[in-house]
């Protein structure tokens, strides 16, 4: 390789004010593989050759390899050199924050339209109400017309229901809490499938409620599993996420949820239903609460129907009693939801801007997924065509760490999740998650599906990767 590409490293050095000097290398060898300048496998110069070429010490050079390492930009091979990893562009961060890597994003539809909807809805919302009258405490659980609104965005789902026992909530995330609280207390169990909402964990361990798994197949918790526990435990709640599940993608069946409803009955056990992404299927399957609607807590929000930052969800509770003592568990917990964000939320219901968001949602998300057969049809991975996240099966014969892999990628700006991250009964398969909603756009999507195929393929680019 010739090392006279590297001139213009020369001049920027000597140009730049930046120090230290390794940094701007580092920015350097990023900025030509962005550029083109460097492409996958290309061979560096050794430290003492590019020492030599820049005019700086073998110390320094040494520091910026080291960093270019760090940024998932190299790799170093013993007795071969040092190469560029790839030249697939590192997806930004949204705000300048890393946590969206580890949360299930919904895409977010480029539909200037849609948008322009939006923003006319958010002004429309503060327009029609006093202005004070949002700033104010409020009632918990929502205003009659906050749960009219809610009743009717679910109505596909729950068909005709009670006002009464409608609540509106600060988030699921919040409900759950609430609700573990309620139904199991410290030292309660609950039965959960093998794999779980990582919240959902963690609320369990701040309470000391205990999770059981129960074993589970791509129709959904196996029936004579559950019953086990039933008889042999002290069960407080069954919790369940039926659509779509978080990892896996599978939506437990019509008849598996009957049987779920009828085992529940028969051991008068609540269930904690949590439909985060009940109405991304263009067909959805009734809820477990349609089948056993005197124990199950149905819940639902918008943050994966709408985007992550609208923390209003919704809880249908099994009676007018049981939402009362719901809420008095959720009021001391956080007070009340957001009166703005409720109002804006229940504006968007009523003049169907979240039905419409939800329709290009699940466009996105159909075509988001027709990238990802095309890319990862070699690999054994489970999904929803309509959902955004897919459960990827990591190939037996590499031996690869998911923990290890999931760092990396993240490093790289790619939204995986390790399987201990889900993992209820302490045997985390080779498995990670992926969210296809944290690239913004589908472009963006099909620059970096390459590179995770380049890792799965080409293990060895782990091998200098710490974490």
């Amino acid at each position: 390789m010739e090392f006279s590409p590297y001139r213009h490293w020369v001049i920027a050095l000597q140009n730049s004010e930046k120090h230290p000097a390794y940094l701007l290398i580092a920015d350097l060898i990023a900025e030509d593989i962005d550029q083109g300048k460097l492409k996958g496998r290309d061979k560096l110069p050794t430290l003492r050759q590019l020492a030599s070429i820049l005019a700086l010490n073998y110390t320094t050079v040494a520091r910026a390899y080291n960093e270019a390492k760090k940024r998932g930009l190299i790799l170093s091979r013993p007795g071969m050199g040092t190469f560029i990893k790839g030249g697939t562009r590192s997806i930004p961060l949204r705000g300048g924050s890393d946590y969206e890597m580890t949360m299930n994003l919904p895409p977010e539809p480029q539909i200037s339209s849609l948008t322009k909807k939006i923003r006319r809805g958010f002004e429309a919302a503060m327009d029609k109400r006093d202005i004070y009258s949002v700033m104010r405490y409020q009632d918990f659980g929502g205003s009659i017309r906050d749960k009219e609104a809610a009743i009717n965005l679910l109505q596909p789902l729950l068909g005709m229901a009670d006002v009464d026992r409608m609540l509106v909530c600060p988030g699921i995330h919040s409900a759950l809490v609430a609700l573990l609280s309620l139904l199991a207390r410290q030292g309660g169990t609950v039965c959960v499938q093998s794999l779980v909402y990582p919240g959902l964990k963690a609320i369990a361990t701040q309470l000391g409620v205990r999770l059981i798994a129960i074993d589970s197949d791509s129709n959904g918790p196996i029936i004579r599993s559950l019953e086990a526990r039933c008889k042999t435990e002290n069960v407080s709640a069954i919790y369940l996420n039926p659509t779509i599940q978080n990892p896996s993608a599978h939506t437990i069946s019509l008849t598996r949820r009957k049987s779920v409803a009828d085992l529940a009955l028969r051991y008068n056990i609540p269930i904690i239903e949590d439909d985060a992404y009940a109405l991304l299927p263009a067909n959805p399957i009734p809820p477990i609460a349609t089948f056993a609607p005197e124990i199950t807590y149905y819940l639902t929000g918008l943050s994966k129907y709408f985007g992550a930052g609208m923390r209003t969800a919704y809880l249908y509770a099994p009676s007018k009693v049981l939402a009362q003592r719901t809420a008095g568990g959720l009021r001391s917990l956080s007070v009340m939801a957001s009166p703005v964000t409720t109002a804006m939320a229940t504006h968007w219901i009523e003049d169907g801007t979240i039905g419409t968001m939800v329709t290009a949602i699940r466009h996105e998300s159909i075509a988001r997924q027709l990238i990802v057969k095309r890319h990862l049809s070699e690999f054994n991975y489970s999904t929803d065509p309509e959902g955004f996240h897919l459960w990827l099966n990591l190939p037996k014969d590499m031996n690869l760490n998911p923990s290890l892999l999931a760092a990396y990628l993240r490093s790289q700006k790619i939204s995986a999740v390790s399987s201990a991250a889900f993992c209820t009964d302490n045997n985390p398969p080779d498995a990670i998650r992926l969210c296809l909603g944290g690239a913004t756009s589908k472009e963006e999507l099909e620059q970096t599906l390459p590179l995770l195929v380049d890792t799965l393929n080409h293990p060895s680019h782990l091998s200098n990767f710490v974490y």
